[in-house]
């Protein structure tokens, strides 16, 4: 509790944890006395995370880092043309060269959005709303599997380009954007462990366009969505790549939670097109042929602590032996929701993975809410990279058993809306694939935790 008042005393200075109808320090927006058309708002996080039996080949066994997120944005509304920036500074402290810390964790001073926005109102008929934005941003498409702006994870991804989105009757929408994506810097390892200041490129070596369609078919409680997403990639001088050229349609259909009765959600995507055997020049062209599916089924309960339990699988395709690429590529999705914490633990992502678990969430009251879930996890095929950790057999010999993930979390606002203190832990018991595969660290059951603080002013 000291190290929460303490914590707070820093955030917002002469404050100490507030009562139920305490008045709260003023935001950034109401100091500046809310200027007419100019929105600014700011966010602070500090995280301590820590991983004990490392999964990763050939990093150190134990690992922890303090991460800082210092957010910064604001924009300028004349009406129908809007203007705006974002300031973002991730960095982390205690770091070394046997951790897992990169560019997920690092992007130091970066101006992560700036962009023209023009709302365009009913222009394209009666009961509509159209809006375009050029320059540079971040973006969330439908549930955030292949497409997001980063909530967990220290850094965020960023495009620059065009992006139209229409809103037309009974709930129809459409996005369309043809984007350069930002490639994080620093690349080079010394730059992220010193936190090095070095502005985000994009180039026409890595653009990602596509359209996202959604409409509420039957009802207003179930969406029905649909999307097809490109992203081409090429070399460019220093810097080889795998040369993707990947198509991905997908669909999804869901309900949303609600108290006293079934939700559902059932997403899959197909991706095909090409992609280099290795970054070598000359390397083989390979067929891509890959998969993912996700299906949930959860019931919210009602009563003061409005529990919901939820049933999940998560399926990704990961590559085989045969001439064609098999491995799913998650492009700019998040996975937090899902699989479990990131940062410098996230042994779980959408590749090779087959994996069915269930979940369950609790909100005691207006400032706690939290949940636990259990994954158990296989490989969908043997001979690849497990998940997100690295660890492989190419011979296939080591089983397909990757494990068992156990999972909490839990959140509390100390300052309603403005300061939140969030604390996670996650176990994997082993399994014969994570124990046997020839380059397994061989340490014991991998472990993380972290705690953080974030402020919004």
């Amino acid at each position: 509790m000291h190290a929460v008042l303490l914590a707070t005393c820093v955030f917002f200075p002469g404050t100490a944890v507030a009562e139920e109808g305490d008045n709260s320090p003023p935001t950034l927006q109401q100091a500046l006395g809310n200027p007419d058309g100019l929105t600014v708002s700011g966010s602070m996080r500090v995280r301590y995370e820590a991983l004990g039996n490392q999964f990763r080949p050939g990093l150190d066994r134990n690992d922890d880092i303090v991460a800082l997120r210092t957010d910064l944005l604001a924009e300028y509304d004349t009406g129908p043309v809007r203007i705006g920036a974002e300031l973002q500074d991730s960095r982390a402290w205690s770091t070394d060269s046997g951790s897992s810390v990169g560019t997920g964790e690092v992007n130091a001073l970066e101006l992560v959005q700036a962009y023209a926005g023009f709302d365009l109102g009913d222009a394209l008929g009666e009961g509509t709303d159209t809006r375009l934005d050029l320059g540079r941003f971040t973006m969330d498409l439908g549930s955030r599997r292949l497409v997001a702006r980063n909530n967990y994870r220290n850094t965020t991804n960023a495009f620059t380009g065009v992006h139209a989105h229409f809103s037309g009757r009974n709930g129809t929408a459409l996005s369309l954007f043809y984007t350069l994506p930002q490639q994080r810097l620093p690349g080079d390892r010394q730059g992220v462990l010193d936190n090095k200041v070095r502005w985000d490129r994009e180039g026409f070596d890595l653009a990602f366009w596509g359209a996202h369609l959604s409409a509420r078919p039957v009802g207003d409680s179930t969406a029905l969505e649909a999307y097809f997403l490109v992203l081409e990639e090429g070399d460019r001088p220093g810097r080889a790549t795998r040369n993707r050229h990947l198509f991905t349609p997908g669909v999804r259909i869901y309900r949303a939670p609600a108290t006293g009765r079934l939700d559902f959600e059932l997403e899959g995507a197909y991706q095909f097109g090409a992609i280099s055997a290795g970054t070598a020049p000359g390397a083989a062209k390979l067929d891509v042929s890959a998969y993912f599916l996700h299906a949930s089924l959860g019931y919210r309960f009602s009563g003061h602590w409005a529990p919901r339990i939820a049933l999940q699988y998560d399926l990704a395709s990961g590559d085989g032996t045969g001439k064609s690429w098999g491995r799913f590529d998650t492009l700019f999705g998040a996975r937090r929701g899902e699989f479990g914490p990131t940062g410098i633990f996230g042994a779980l992502g959408r590749a090779n993975i087959s994996s069915p678990g269930v979940r369950l969430e609790v909100k005691p009251g207006r400032r706690w809410d939290a949940f636990s879930m259990y994954r158990a996890a296989w490989l969908a095929s043997a001979s690849d990279a497990f998940a997100s950790t690295g660890v492989r057999d190419p011979a296939g010999l080591s089983g397909n058993f990757a494990g068992h993930q156990i999972e909490g979390r839990v959140r509390y606002w100390i300052i309603p809306s403005r300061l939140q203190l969030e604390a996670g832990a996650v176990l994997i018991l082993n399994g014969e694939f994570l124990t046997q595969a020839p380059n397994a660290n061989r340490f014991g059951n991998p472990r993380g935790s972290y705690v953080s603080l974030d402020a919004s002013f």
